[in-house]
């Protein structure tokens, strides 16, 4: 019998834990992510609202793309297109939190990974380690390259990191 009850704890206690890391990561949005628009912490939200970034869902809904989409036999309407919302929006096809709105474009956590599980946590310099492990990630040329670059659906034939970082970087003021 007590052989059962350890079986049933132990069951119990990785199903609680598999439910926990299956949901851990959902993407929160970028109006979670408001307290980075603080004048201390950069205005960093409305630096992205000005970049491509921000807009590149709402470009899907436009004529000119939708002539693309069809000239790349993409059936639907682009803002709909799976090939299209893996490069123009944020966490398509991934758990999302109920306020995540994919018509917000691609938005902070297509660089700095799904935030639910750190958003609480990595504003406070001590925790940095622990954010990083529950996936928050540096953005860099690596995680660009995933939707800019070569052999991308655009067909760009070169993607400068260095170049285009400085159109959307959006650093933590010194201090």
């Amino acid at each position: 019998m007590k052989r059962i009850v350890c079986t049933i704890v132990v069951f119990s206690f990785l199903i609680s834990a598999l439910g926990v890391a299956q949901n851990k990561n959902k993407f929160v949005g970028v109006n979670t992510c408001a307290c980075h628009n603080l004048a201390k912490q950069g205005k960093q939200v409305d630096v992205w609202k000005k970049t491509k970034h921000a807009e590149a869902f709402t470009v899907l809904k436009t004529e000119k793309a939708t002539e693309y989409a069809k000239a790349k036999n993409i059936t639907g309407a682009p803002s709909e297109a799976k090939e299209c919302l893996e490069c123009h929006s944020t966490g398509f096809g991934q758990e999302v939190d109920k306020s995540f709105k994919v018509e917000m474009g691609v938005q902070c956590e297509a660089c700095h990974g799904a935030a639910s599980a750190y958003k609480a946590i990595h504003n406070k310099p001590e925790n940095k380690e622990k954010a990083i492990a529950a996936g928050m990630l540096k953005a860099d040329e690596k995680t660009c390259s995933q939707c800019h670059g070569e052999n991308k659906m655009h067909d760009i034939k070169e993607f400068n990191f260095k170049k285009m970082w400085e159109e959307i970087k959006h650093p933590m003021p010194k201090g």
